[in-house]
């Protein structure tokens, strides 16, 4: 089909018009019809350049959860709107349904709204090494296994991959099909466990990039299978979870290994970043969790990125504070949220705000 005199759906701007399918009876009278929403752009990788409809795009935003305070894990369309006017009031133009497909409702608001989407699915926790593994802690057994992830559940998730282009395809908000948050990626055996899903999903649709998540521990020396992907997406916490409080040298290991991975040719997503902060808390100097060292860590990734070109986007974690499993490791919940759970800003976010909206 062609369209002359095209409108594109643009980042900031989602035009959008309708294919209606009409099912037609026996005298040729309309029976039924069903109206499909659609945007025309274009998605592509040119070297270190991400393009949307052949101009390079920048990714400001977060990772998300569908939570809220009180009903907890779930869709709830009043704060999805919330969350949306916020982003914007941030200066965010993008998130990533992490770490799993998100309510459609969440697509067809982004697409009104020219909101760009990293779509993801939910093969999070694929991975023996983190210390959070979806197994729990397995003695003596490596990642992939038939103990562990086997070949059963590279079919599952197969399927869930299957499943998730079938259902978004139509949305031109989704520009990048991620397929799995930090597996183990330095195991010998993800090649083979990786490939097949990769291949799959450009079968099913060449038109957008694949990508997955990167795990800390999955440095360039290490990672086998980021070659098979169009875009590299990286979850780094130098400055939290290594180098703890001291920025210093947190800002010098994210630039040396971002520099290696510029060496790949390919654009640089960080996905995550980012420090829990207990809102209120204060410190002259600083200190881990209080909400100043959130706002200098966050300011030396941005001088970091902002000195490495092949870096297209700063996706922080995490949009907003969200509630955990119990246990002795988080105080109600992980809060590296830059808004509390229910939506009130930390310092962070105002300075979040001057860099995303040109000083507004």
């Amino acid at each position: 089909m062609r369209i002359d005199g095209v409108q594109l759906w643009r980042p900031g701007v989602g035009y959008l018009y309708t294919l209606d399918v009409e099912v037609l009876g026996s005298q040729d009278e309309v029976v039924d019809v069903y109206p499909q929403p659609f945007g025309v752009r274009t998605v592509a990788v040119d070297g270190h350049r991400f393009l949307i409809n052949g101009e390079p795009f920048h990714f400001t935003g977060f990772g998300k959860h569908e939570d809220f305070a009180v009903h907890g894990r779930g869709f709830d369309p009043v704060v999805m709107v919330h969350d949306f006017e916020l982003l914007d009031w941030l200066g965010a133009n993008s998130f990533r349904t992490s770490h799993y497909p998100y309510d459609e409702a969440f697509l067809d608001y982004a697409d009104r709204h020219g909101v760009v989407v990293i779509d993801e699915t939910a093969a999070v926790g694929l991975n023996l090494n983190t210390g959070t593994p979806i197994l729990g802690e397995v003695e003596g057994l490596s990642t992939y296994t038939e103990a562990t992830i086997s070949a059963r559940t590279r079919e599952t998730h197969r399927q869930a991959i299957r499943e998730l282009i079938a259902r978004d395809k139509n949305h031109p908000c989704v520009v990048i099909w991620s397929i799995a948050n930090e597996p183990d990626t330095v195991s010998p055996e993800a090649r083979p466990y990786f490939e097949p899903l990769v291949e799959e999903t450009r079968r099913l649709d060449p038109s957008r990039p694949v990508a997955f998540a990167n795990f800390m521990l999955a440095t360039p020396d290490r990672c086998v299978i980021s070659d098979l992907f169009d875009v590299l997406l990286l979850n780094r916490y130098f400055g939290w979870y290594a180098q703890t409080g001291d920025l210093v040298a947190a800002e010098q290991a994210l630039e040396a290994e971002l520099r290696e991975w510029e060496e790949r040719g390919k654009p640089i997503i960080m996905t995550e970043y980012g420090a829990d902060t207990q809102p209120g808390l204060h410190s002259i100097t600083s200190e881990p969790w209080s909400e100043e060292y959130q706002t200098d860590l966050l300011a030396m990734f941005h001088r970091v990125f902002d000195r490495v070109d092949a870096v297209v986007g700063e996706q922080i974690w995490n949009f907003a504070d969200f509630s955990t499993t119990s246990g002795i490791m988080r105080v109600d919940g992980n809060k590296k949220g830059v808004l509390t759970r229910d939506r009130r800003p930390k310092m962070v976010a105002h300075a979040l705000r001057r860099r995303w909206r040109g000083g507004a």
